[in-house]
């Protein structure tokens, strides 16, 4: 892809992440709630972290293996949170994730930037599946997950492992088919 995607929906702006985003990254990463919640992000979030963030999506976006999104509300731009899909080529497979900050929570923003993530990842990438994974005990991303039409697929036993306890996850999906099938 020569350009990066810029996704829009009626109240987002997915864009590149940049350096301009770094604070509220790492203001918004560094809630203890969005490290419990998720398997990648560690607590404390530092500064360093984010660095690593940044040029982890830049990299991932070079190489087609990955693309990271930050999800900004519109017309202000104000970083609300982050979203991406990891691609599996081999597969036509697409790992779906995202956080959004504490103070936006309950507000509909991650439903709305998974949707414009799925038509990305079906329609541009032209991806056959896309999976997304949410620990048991957040049952609020499952339910962004089956608003998107996903399906609840398999709960993983002991499937990752997180500051060295092994920790089960809820699996969701959603296939080619039953994202053009969709009303």
């Amino acid at each position: 892809m020569d350009k990066f995607p810029a996704l829009e929906t009626d109240r987002l702006r997915l864009r590149k992440p940049a350096a301009k985003d770094l604070p509220d990254i790492i203001e918004y990463a560094g809630n203890p709630k969005i490290a419990e919640m998720t398997l990648n992000i560690p607590y404390p979030y530092r500064e360093k972290d984010a660095i690593f963030f940044l040029n982890k999506a830049n990299q991932g976006v070079e190489d087609e293996s990955e693309y990271i999104f930050a999800i900004c509300l519109q017309p202000d731009d104000q970083l609300v949170g982050v979203t991406g899909l990891k691609i599996n080529p081999r597969f036509d497979r697409g790992m779906l994730g995202y956080w959004i900050g504490e103070p936006f929570w309950n507000n509909g923003y991650a439903t709305e930037a998974i949707e414009a993530i799925l038509t990305f990842g079906f329609r541009e990438i032209r991806l056959n599946k896309i999976v997304a994974t949410h620990f048991p005990e957040n049952p609020a991303s499952g339910k962004v997950m089956s608003k998107n039409g996903m399906k609840k697929e398999a709960r993983l036993t002991e499937h990752v492992k997180k500051q060295g306890v092994y920790k089960d996850v809820v699996q969701y999906r959603l296939t080619r088919t039953e994202f053009l099938e969709r009303p």
